[in-house]
């Protein structure tokens, strides 16, 4: 059984190029681990650019682990063997440190799955010298680190490339220096954008542990390092920016991950030869690919190269006809918009700063460069929405579909609809989450309204599944002891169970107002920024005026990250 588990991922790795086989002789042993799937994490550019700054490094070997399948899960567990490594085959036991790439808290439960097969001690006040450190890194660490703090001895604040080196520097020397566990642990406290849990203590109040963030993105490539076809993306990834600066209010990212940086245009273009080499489409990596302030020169210069490309998303305001057009002529069938509200109010709300005018305009760019489907990403719950807001998703949707019909797109309309989750270091992350019922409610209402309207499709992610969600978005460590009896008793569906027997529910975690002077979970951390920064941004949203925040301009120093 052993030697069959051993053979699939040999087979998988002969499928890929690109990936790093160092000896440990001499070198610390890091297992970079994605919960979950390998389909889904190998299209993961975080994980791709750490696994190369560490395997970079003269005294690091990094292998890659992923969660198997349900039946190879099995499998492991009728072999007593540890979950293994893609690249050499070893027990995760085996390693000196176990570093997770956390980006959704659903993905919370694979950790903990992971860690037992691979026969890890679970928590991290249990391991002993012997043990693997285990630390996690990515957006969920970086925001609110607490309710994973009872499994990981360390967390990484900020971007990898900033704190990383520092981090391995520490370790290193340490162990060299014969250091035991809880001398290493103290000595990584001092790092900047390490978080110790066992060392730093939330209750203080105190911002302790400063985000970190890497200023000149040309000093660390950001693309595609292995390639295989088994994977969600088959692309050659490439990070043209970092960060946003426009201020949406419920935007997690673009709080943590200020300020807004651009790589320059030949950075980038030094990284289309892995695109050109391996003959793949680009994949261009950001948080608003049509914000960067080259954009149509880089879409000449790949598709002047003979390449294709794809984006992971564009605002409707700063599209370019250029850019509609190249991402038509690389083969694009489905133009994507996220306007998140249906009526002008709601979207000064959030200060979207998108009105119905971009998405006519951007629909108009599309249709003349071949493209029939669209998508809107909506959300719906949001602070202070009102029934005439509801109303207003489905009259918008209509609209846009009328405009479609009368410009000759008879293709569809899709609307992605998601509860709106309140998150840590945003303006909005007082607010109390939308009651269950109000969600349910209202996507029956679009549903309803549009189901007769031709071409015009309604998806949804599951109203209780964002209810787990925010409920570990903002917990403190007693959401971690509530996560592990859940995980225990099956999964997130014992969420509700599990809180039920403490006497408390999932609503009342979610739906309460936390009061402005509240010690918030999270308030060990500084990501650069006040609260009373985003106190006035709150004092904003509720006076839902049009006149709104303006993005980050050079010599702003409004949110003090630029200081």
């Amino acid at each position: 059984m052993v030697w069959k588990l051993k053979e699939q991922l040999k087979a998988q790795l002969a499928r890929e190029t690109g990936y790093y086989s160092r000896s440990s002789g001499g070198r610390h042993r890091f297992a970079l681990a994605y919960p979950n799937s390998y389909f889904v994490g190998m299209s993961n550019l975080g994980l791709h650019i750490v696994y190369r700054l560490l395997n970079e490094r003269q005294d690091t070997a990094c292998e890659r682990v992923f969660l198997p399948e349900r039946k190879q899960q099995q499998a492991y567990e009728k072999a007593r063997q540890p979950l293994m490594t893609m690249e050499s085959q070893t027990g995760l036991n085996r390693f000196d440190i176990i570093g997770f790439v956390v980006s959704f808290e659903m993905d919370y439960f694979n950790i903990l799955r992971m860690l037992e097969l691979g026969k890890v001690v679970p928590m991290a006040a249990d391991r002993g010298e012997q043990d693997a450190l285990v630390i996690g890194g990515g957006p969920c660490a970086t925001f609110n680190p607490e309710p994973l703090s009872l499994f990981f001895d360390a967390f990484i604040i900020g971007e990898g490339e900033a704190v990383l080196p520092g981090f391995m520097d520490v370790y290193h020397a340490k162990k060299l220096a014969g250091a035991g566990r809880q001398e290493i642990l103290e000595a990584l406290s001092h790092v900047p954008g390490v978080y110790v849990p066992s060392v730093h203590r939330p209750e203080k109040g105190e911002h302790q542990v400063v985000r970190q963030w890497q200023q000149n993105l040309d000093d660390f490539p950001g693309e595609t390092v292995i390639y295989t076809e088994d994977t969600e993306f088959n692309l050659h990834l490439v990070e043209i920016a970092r960060g946003c600066g426009r201020h949406c209010r419920f935007c997690m990212a673009g709080y943590c991950f200020r300020k807004p940086r651009n790589r320059s245009l030949e950075a980038i273009e030094k990284m289309l030869a892995g695109a050109k080499a391996s003959g793949r489409r680009v994949g261009l990596m950001g948080a608003a690919i049509s914000d960067y302030p080259e954009i149509d020169s880089l879409c000449r210069e790949i598709l002047g190269d003979g390449l294709s490309m794809s984006v992971a998303s564009f605002r409707a305001d700063s599209v370019t006809q250029e850019l509609v057009d190249s991402l038509a002529a690389s083969g694009l069938r489905t133009l994507t918009m996220a306007p998140e509200a249906g009526s002008s109010r709601m979207r000064a709300v959030v200060n979207k700063g998108i009105e119905e005018q971009h998405l006519l305009n951007a629909m108009d760019m599309g249709i003349r460069a071949g493209i029939r489907n669209f998508r809107l990403y909506i959300m719906i719950g949001l602070p202070g929405e009102e029934p005439e807001d509801i109303q207003a998703i489905v009259d918008m949707a209509c609209r846009l579909k009328d405009f479609m019909e009368k410009h000759g797109a008879m293709g569809r309309l899709t609307l992605s609809i998601n509860p709106f989750i309140p998150k840590p270091f945003t303006p909005f992350q007082w607010e109390p989450m939308a009651p269950l019922k109000y969600i349910q409610g209202a996507l029956k209402a679009i549903t309803s309204a549009l189901r007769k309207r031709h071409n015009i499709e309604v998806i949804a992610e599951s109203p209780r599944d964002a209810y787990v969600q925010a409920f570990l978005a903002r917990g403190n460590r007693q959401a971690g002891e509530v996560l592990w009896e859940a995980y225990q008793a099956g999964g997130s569906k014992a969420i509700k169970s599990v809180l039920k027997a403490r006497g408390s529910s999932l609503d009342e975690q979610v739906s309460r107002l936390r009061q402005l002077d509240e010690v918030l979970p999270w308030d060990v951390l500084d990501m650069g920024f006040t609260k009373a920064y985003l106190i006035k941004e709150r004092q904003e949203a509720c006076k839902a005026e049009p006149a709104r925040t303006i993005r980050c301009f050079d010599g702003c120093h409004r949110c003090g990250v630029c200081k």
